[in-house]
């Protein structure tokens, strides 16, 4: 029997509606598809995040371990096999099977109770991060993922009706924030992007110390890369110490800016398309010290 948590079923449910109910249902009989097709057992309790169950498992034939990934297949998650095909292990973590139909995975195992999170040094973490950054984001995107140009272009055009929903001081930022984005949207970039590298998202492993999990991957510019990084136990006095490192890692420091104010306005749409009243404080606060620091 596969142990579904309810917290993964209510997420899918929230977020997915009956999709997400159909897939939460379907759960234990395409975990044992696949523990059947890829000769596998599970060796410990089901994980899970807001959209994937992950069963520890290791190969019946020669006893090694793996994690099983099943989760509902959208715009942001249908690229994450063709990324860690391309990345190979560098950098992020193995993929050793996967099945294109489910978006099923059989990845390498990293050690879960790990997360760059018990790091208690941030700046330590954040260099961390950077180093990742670096790795993944010399990789050009593979064909076929979403593209960061489109993506900018649908924010724009969002914008006009946001601005009114919001109050001036809200309204005023996403316009400047949007005012950066049209001045790089015409070069949005063609690398392979991880889009939601976190602290949470980078795990300590065995053949490297840590290795970056969970992409939603997209092709664009690096910079759009860095705003997880910064809200990350979230410090105002921190921002430009981090946001300097990763931008020196990932290139030219005022398109880091513009493409970091476009994170912020991507999830300032976000907040205003789900009935929130007023921005993110950690989003408004980092997208007031670039724009600051860039005049």
């Amino acid at each position: 029997m596969i142990h579904v948590p309810g917290e993964l079923a209510a997420s899918q449910a929230r977020y997915n509606g009956e999709a997400g109910r159909a897939f939460v249902a379907g759960l234990p009989g395409l975990a044992g598809e696949f523990l059947g097709r890829w000769g596998l057992r599970v060796t410990g309790p089901s994980m899970y995040g807001v959209a994937s169950l992950v069963l520890p498992v290791e190969r019946v034939a020669d006893g090694t371990p793996a994690a099983l990934k099943m989760q509902l297949l959208d715009e942001e998650t249908e690229g994450e096999p063709a990324a860690l095909r391309a990345w190979e292990g560098d950098g992020a973590v193995r993929l050793l099977d996967d099945d294109r139909r489910t978006g099923t995975m059989l990845l390498e195992r990293l050690d879960e109770t790990r997360p760059l999170t018990s790091l208690t040094g941030t700046r330590e973490a954040t260099g961390i991060v950077a180093g990742l950054l670096a790795r993944l984001t010399a990789v050009p995107a593979p064909d076929g993922l979403r593209s960061l140009g489109d993506i900018a272009a649908r924010m724009l055009a969002e914008v006009p009706d946001a601005v009114v929903r919001l109050g001036a001081e809200d309204a005023a930022l996403l316009r400047d924030c949007a005012a950066s984005v049209r001045e790089v949207a015409g070069d949005p970039g063609d690398r392979l992007l991880h889009w939601d590298l976190h602290l949470g998202n980078v795990l300590a492993g065995g053949r490297e110390p840590w290795l970056a999990i969970d992409p939603k991957p997209l092709s664009g510019d690096p910079g759009f890369e860095l705003l997880p990084a910064l809200v990350d136990r979230f410090d105002p006095d921190e921002v430009l110490w981090r946001f300097d490192l990763l931008a020196e890692v990932v290139g030219d420091r005022r398109r880091a800016v513009a493409w970091t104010l476009g994170r912020v306005l991507q999830n300032g749409l976000w907040d205003v398309a789900d009935g929130e009243p007023r921005l993110d404080d950690e989003q408004v606060a980092v997208g007031r010290i670039l724009l600051k620091g860039r005049a």
